[in-house]
């Protein structure tokens, strides 16, 4: 015979006076978590009490009831309807909604406070921003949920930013196939086609981050922080039809541009009518490009203009902003750090200053008829402007002064009027093919080495010249060479000094900070350095030791010759094996001097200028090198390109450097001073051969001759 099942009998509710309400000592909150109390009181206000007390009648001492009733779970609730009456927008009579309890019931009323605590499920993220995506379509703004709810109104936003994900990765989501955070990182296109696409391509695969999502997501788009974006302008950008991708989950530098085509033309629109502007004022010819590859100015004269005096108002302008720099220096001396309004105070008047400091220059008109200007953009965004250039087939030549080179007119046209500049576009990068991908570690490209060796050699200038003793000892060294030992090779150091120029270089090769160290440094040393040559001479005579010395240093710097070139051994043109061989050694023997570091000096291995220009199996052997066997297993099965991006993050911070930019054992050095050629087997391996350039392939096997 079955056994009825025993039924369960629900407590009744019903409606309690405030005033008959305490609070009861079983209840187990204690700890002050979620929405405040005064917060939870407006939203009863605004919506009444949601969710009934549950109480008990309270007994006295005897086990009678004493007409109150205790709330064991529902404190909350209980603090903000008092708070209400407090504030008497309640009466302290109100009807409350209760679920009462028997006195004598078997649960014991602590079980009860704590399970009506514990028990509660979260709201799902997802189901929150569908609830928001419901209200803000019936006409709530973003702002008024956010007040609604009591949260931020960013939260809003990020919530109702999921609107843009595929309702396809929605509902992988809720089937706790993805993580919030990548669910989150999708948010960055709205392209559901791709976000899918995406997914379907790492979702069963160990790398699956949000950041390799964000980076799938944008690899064709530019950062926000890119200088043709800073140079342009969002505004001016969306203006014109751009659309630019946002992530409102985490810090993204302003974003990312979707339309790279539209950026570059109204980069190099907003470029022309600058050099429109400049053309007015009398030059030859202007030159605009983004970026102009370091040394473009090589063989051109510069001329030397008259810097512009300030006016009167400008000096008052110029001592009144010093004045107030050092007072408010002298008022916050003692303190720990400035004030954020002070401090951006103390910013303003630095660059106002250095605006007075950085005059402009004036120029004869003659002159500028056969001079020219290069335009381009500053890695800050900001307009560079490289005026009074004359290139060599501009020269006065004897009998040709006041004619340009064809016998026309410099001052301007038979009508008399200034003849405008030739505006021309330049400093375009030469694309290059992808070197195919072999399965063999091969010898590095020549082109590749020698790019990599301008860098070294660049580094090594700056080194030499800030470290004047050793720059001495090289020209002595160069100097008794050539004294007593006429026959013997140049070198290392061109010491006549004659400035060495980069065949092959990286387009990052003028903003790294040998570069701009040196520039500044000849900028300056510029700016003292008379034009006449007796007057030079006096100059130089009437300097101190140390200043002599540090303007030996730099000259010395510019004569520094570290690049690895393809020897020839069939002509007299070019360098010859043993000439190389001698110059590497000597480069080697100054860095270890000048202690060169070049993961110090800013260099660090990326797509462009090495991983994205070498095979796999060297992607790999560099990270199994700067990060670990593991680091290297985890990217051995990605693809050329994902492969050689991901090497770039796990290497950035490693101080990894490929094998022409190390320092080289000085144990294991060969004394390539003693004479003697050298053969192959005693090169460095990225010396040995070309194996590894454009004519390499995976089934031919390449000689391993030395680098020829």
């Amino acid at each position: 015979m079955a056994t009825a099942t025993q039924k369960i009998t629900l407590s009744s509710s019903r409606d309690i006076p405030f005033n008959k309400l305490l609070l009861s000592q079983s209840n187990v909150r204690r700890v002050k978590a979620g929405i405040s109390v005064e917060e939870l009181a407006e939203s009863i206000a605004r919506r009444g009490l949601i969710q009934s007390l549950h109480v008990r009648p309270e007994l006295d001492a005897e086990g009678k009831e004493t007409g109150l009733f205790e709330v064991p779970a529902g404190g909350r609730r209980f603090r903000a309807l008092e708070l209400l009456v407090k504030q008497k927008r309640l009466n302290k009579t109100a009807p409350v909604p209760c679920v009462v309890s028997e006195a004598g019931d078997d649960i014991l009323i602590d079980e009860v406070s704590l399970a009506e605590n514990i028990e509660r499920a979260p709201l799902h993220p997802l189901d929150q921003f569908r609830a928001f995506q419901v209200l803000r379509e019936k006409g709530m703004s973003e702002e008024e949920i956010a007040a609604a709810f009591f949260v931020d109104a960013r939260v809003v936003k990020q919530r109702l930013r999921l609107v843009s994900v595929s309702p396809l990765l929605l509902e992988t989501y809720a089937e706790d196939g993805m993580t919030l955070e990548q669910l989150m990182a999708f948010t960055v296109s709205d392209d559901h086609a791709r976000q899918e696409q995406v997914w379907e391509a790492i979702k069963d695969s160990w790398q699956k981050e949000p950041y390799t999502i964000r980076r799938m997501l944008t690899e064709t788009t530019v950062r926000a922080s890119d200088k043709r974006a800073l140079f342009v302008g969002i505004e001016a950008y969306e203006a014109a039809g751009g659309y630019v991708l946002r992530d409102l989950f985490q810090q993204d530098d302003g974003g990312w541009l979707q339309d790279p085509v539209l950026l570059d033309r109204l980069a190099g629109e907003k470029l022309k009518a600058e050099a429109e502007t400049i053309a007015a004022e009398g030059w030859k010819w202007i030159e605009i490009a983004v970026d102009f590859p370091y040394g473009h100015t090589s063989g051109m004269r510069r001329l030397a203009g008259t810097t512009i005096d300030l006016t009167d108002e400008e000096r008052a302008e110029r001592e009144k902003l010093r004045d107030e720099f050092e007072a408010l220096e002298a008022e916050y001396a003692q303190a720990d750090e400035f004030p954020d309004e002070v401090d951006a105070r103390l910013g303003e008047i630095e660059e106002a200053l250095e605006a007075f400091e950085n005059r402009p220059m004036r120029y004869d008109a003659d002159q500028m008829a056969r001079a020219g200007v290069f335009v381009s953009i500053r890695h800050d965004g900001q307009l560079a402007v490289e005026r009074g250039y004359v290139r060599p087939e501009d020269e006065v030549v004897d009998g040709q002064e006041g004619d340009d080179v064809d016998g026309a007119s410099v001052e301007g046209d038979e009508d008399g009027s200034v003849r405008r500049a030739v505006i021309t576009v330049g400093g375009a990068a030469p694309e290059t093919d992808e070197d195919e991908e072999v399965e063999t570690i091969r010898p590095l490209p020549d082109r590749l080495v020698s790019e990599l060796t301008a860098h070294r050699t660049l580094a090594l200038r700056d080194a030499v010249a800030m470290n004047p003793h050793v720059a001495m000892t090289a020209l002595l060294h160069r100097l008794v060479t050539d004294c007593f030992l006429p026959h013997s090779t140049r070198g290392c150091l061109e010491a006549h000094v004659r400035e060495v120029h980069f065949p092959a270089q990286a387009d990052d090769l003028g903003e790294s900070v040998s570069a701009r160290a040196i520039a500044e440094r000849h900028e300056r040393w510029g700016d003292h350095i008379p034009a006449d040559d007796a007057a030079l001479w006096d100059w130089l005579s009437d300097q101190d030791d140390d200043t002599r010395m540090e303007l030996l240093a730099h000259c010395i710097s510019f004569g520094v010759n570290a690049l690895h070139e393809k020897p020839n051994p069939y002509s007299g043109m070019g360098v010859s094996q043993h000439g190389l061989d001698v110059r590497l050694s000597q480069a080697e023997r100054l860095a270890r001097a000048t202690g060169l570091d070049m993961v110090a000096v800013g260099w660090r291995p990326t797509v462009a200028n090495y991983l994205g220009r070498v095979t796999k199996p060297r992607i790999i052997e560099a990270v199994r090198e700067g990060a670990g066997e593991r680091a290297a297993q985890l990217i051995d099965h990605l693809k050329k390109g994902d492969m050689g991006k991901e090497a770039e993050r796990l290497l950035a911070e490693t101080g990894w450097l490929p094998e022409p930019l190390r320092m080289v054992d000085p144990d294991a050095d060969v004394d390539a001073d003693a004479g003697g050629d050298t053969g192959a087997d005693d090169l460095p391996e990225f010396l040995a051969s070309d194996g590894e350039g454009e004519d390499a392939t995976e089934d031919e096997e390449q000689p391993m001759v030395a680098a020829e």
